[in-house]
């Protein structure tokens, strides 16, 4: 390697065993302190890629994430709230982890390691020169990622990618690549503490600005989202009270006829 894996380098802390619950919990909250501020130094290449992401989308795109580990169900995580959240069909953000959903909740072994599943799971998709893809490895050194990213190049795909470390292999393949530099984790080696929190961060920032840049937000409400439970069924009617200025039993009639905030809102309007 011709890079320093800052990711994988000692723990600032040793003898953890020997600490108690409080110095243990106390020293993770205190390296967790320092998450943001790394996201915030990379935020100028955060908003270049949520750019990109924005014109494909637009266009008829659709944004895959792909990783292993903790990365990949990082990325299935944001892909899979984004329907509910923003009401937006289920191929339009899209997560894949190498070893398939099995690895969700199970560790496949090996699963990272092969160079040609990747680009596998994402040909199952038709994936086109459309979408953007984004790789997601802490290290930037996981096969399966990187070896997807660079087929993706030589299909003339976007690219983009969230990792940890400077000058990766994962960097050298990603057109518009986000590098949040976390240093070494309370527990040596152990990226799903703050590296898997950058990345969080950062995906959130993703989604959510995407969203609202296509219009799927209006204020700082989510008038698309879908009406799965209860829950959101109130908070819906709460949305639309507040909207019109009228009482819940009129809000609940509208939503109930209408199926959706914003349709319910902008029907309420014309009355």
């Amino acid at each position: 390697m011709d890079f320093t894996k800052t990711t994988e380098e000692d723990s600032y802390y040793n003898n953890l065993e020997q600490m108690s619950v409080n110095e243990i919990i106390t020293n993770m909250n205190k390296e967790d302190k320092s998450v943001p501020i790394a996201v915030e130094k990379v935020l100028p290449r955060v908003e270049i890629l949520i750019e990109q992401v924005v014109e494909k989308l637009k266009l008829g795109g659709r944004l895959f994430y792909i990783g292993a580990g903790t990365s990949g169900r990082l990325g299935i995580l944001d892909a899979s709230e984004c329907p509910p959240t923003f009401g937006v069909p289920h191929g339009i953000v899209i997560g894949l982890i190498a070893g398939g959903d099995t690895a969700i909740r199970k560790a496949v072994e090996f699963a990272e390691d092969s160079k040609t599943q990747g680009w596998k799971d994402l040909k199952a998709y038709d994936i086109n020169d459309n979408d953007f893809v984004i790789g997601i490895a802490a290290s930037g050194t996981t096969p399966y990622v990187v070896h997807a990213l660079k087929e993706c190049n030589n299909q003339n795909m976007v690219t983009g990618c969230i990792t940890c470390n400077i000058g990766s292999p994962l960097v050298k393949v990603s057109k518009f690549p986000i590098e949040v530099m976390v240093g070494p984790e309370f527990l040596t080696g152990s990226s799903r503490m703050k590296a898997g929190t950058a990345q969080k961060l950062i995906l959130n920032m993703i989604t959510t600005a995407t969203m609202i840049r296509l219009g799927k937000v209006r204020g700082n409400k989510m008038v698309d989202m879908q009406l799965s439970n209860d829950k959101l069924v109130d908070r819906g009617v709460k949305m639309i009270m507040k909207e019109l200025n009228i009482s819940r039993q009129e809000a609940d009639n509208l939503l109930s006829k209408h199926k959706n905030v914003r349709k319910s809102i902008d029907h309420g309007r014309k009355q």
